[in-house]
């Protein structure tokens, strides 16, 4: 669809919107058994329409060379063979996950003879924004049909005809369980304006998930005139205590920034104890040197590292996604805590040590999203945590923070069960 004008646009969007919020209510009442039997419909069409999605997927691949797209953008776009079988994989997995939607706790009687508890409710309406990955449609599909919400999705306009496809499988597979196509559609319009009036229309949406670069965020972030569930950066710390196992250190550090340099929860900064440096920064660094990371580091960095460049302050603040790690020296893990606690962007940092009272006092006072100990800051995902896939990462400390899985697109309500009591 090519809108002409700004009014088609609304119009368009307004119609998505309520056709999204009528759709919400039907899932809210759907049964466990009615969703996953969508869930595994999608993937069965997603098997089956293997050759149409690939097809599909060479087209926006064929345009996004011509317009001179970069290349980490065109790795993300593609899709494989392999990639179908694991988007269909990944329909299955959510099947397989309890549903978290009724689910009834905290029950408490009252002296008054009434039980109090919760019950988790479905957020209603849930828009997500995305660039880039087409495998995003099919993961946020399955995780907000599961968690009993509608969805609007805004792929990236580089992988239009791959998202069509995958629609297409996903509404085959909501078709097959009786339930409403309307529960899952997918934005065809590839004007900007539809994310400034999708973000803007809390009547019908109930929350936004971004999921893209820093700019999408603050940009989306800055319009929304609803709850918004996100991060800003990934500027990740790893600490290495006083008390810390060498072979760990190294090999968490390691894995921490060098598995893949361009994720979230990839390292940024490694902090090293004052007690440690001159026998481990040599070691920490030069085997990052030697997978290719540059090193930025402070002062007394310089001096042990061979080869190191002189960090500024902006280099502590820095996500860089690339080979590149901020390298400090600090007195212990109270100045590392601080450290943590003025540059992080509060997504993910961890603690190498020995020492059971710094690594609680580390769990307890840094103010980040996760915080982990003796493990690689790489665990920082829905997935590794148990909840079987993400929407995305929170570092806002309402509602969701961390990962966000079944469980972060629902909310509680109050209930109680009483049998005729009375207030007094």
């Amino acid at each position: 669809m090519n809108a002409p004008n700004a009014m088609d646009i609304e119009n368009y969007v307004q119609n998505l919107g309520r056709a999204a919020r009528e759709a919400s209510r039907e899932m809210a009442r759907a049964s466990t058994a009615a969703k996953n039997t969508a869930l595994l419909a999608m993937a069965r069409a997603v098997r089956e329409q293997a050759a149409a999605l690939l097809a599909a997927n060479a087209e926006d691949l064929a345009q996004a060379r011509a317009e001179g797209l970069e290349a980490a953008m065109l790795d993300r776009l593609t899709l494989s063979a392999k990639g179908i079988e694991a988007m269909a994989q990944g329909l299955e997995q959510v099947a397989s996950l309890p549903d978290p939607v009724g689910e009834i706790g905290d029950l408490k009687r009252r002296p008054s003879g009434i039980q109090v508890g919760k019950m988790r409710v479905p957020l209603g309406v849930v828009g997500i924004i995305y660039e880039a990955r087409p495998n995003v449609t099919a993961d946020a599909a399955a995780l907000c049909l599961k968690s009993g919400n509608a969805a609007i999705l805004r792929g990236g306009k580089e992988a239009l005809r791959s998202n069509q496809a995958i629609a297409a499988c996903v509404a085959a597979g909501l078709r097959a369980a009786g339930l409403p196509e309307t529960a899952v559609q997918v934005i065809n319009i590839t004007d900007r304006a539809v994310v400034g009036q999708l973000v803007a229309l809390p009547e019908y949406v109930d929350v936004i998930v971004p999921r893209g670069g820093k700019g999408l965020i603050e940009r989306i972030s800055r319009e929304a005139r609803v709850p918004v569930i996100k991060h800003l950066d990934g500027n990740c710390h790893v600490y290495v205590d006083a008390s810390a196992d060498a072979e760990k250190a190294l090999r968490i550090v390691e894995n921490s920034k060098t598995q893949r340099l361009g994720t979230c929860n990839t390292a940024e900064s490694l902090l090293i104890a004052r007690p440690l440096a001159v026998s481990l920064a040599p070691t920490l660094c030069g085997m990052l040197m030697a997978n290719g990371v540059e090193i930025r580091g402070c002062v007394e960095t310089l001096a042990l590292v061979p080869g190191a460049k002189a960090a500024n302050e902006e280099d502590y603040y820095t996500e860089y996604l690339a080979a590149i790690i901020s390298v400090k020296i600090v007195a212990d893990v109270g100045e590392a805590i601080a450290h943590i606690n003025k540059y992080s962007s509060a997504h993910t940092e961890t603690i190498v040590t020995e020492d059971y009272t710094n690594a609680m006092r580390f769990l307890r006072e840094v103010d980040s999203s996760s915080v982990l100990v003796n493990a690689s800051t790489r665990f920082a995902d829905g997935f590794e945590y148990g909840l079987g896939a993400e929407i995305g990462i929170s570092t806002d400390k309402f509602h969701a923070r961390g990962p966000v899985g079944l469980e972060g697109l629902t909310s509680q309500k109050w209930i109680v069960l009483g049998n005729g009591e009375v207030r007094s």
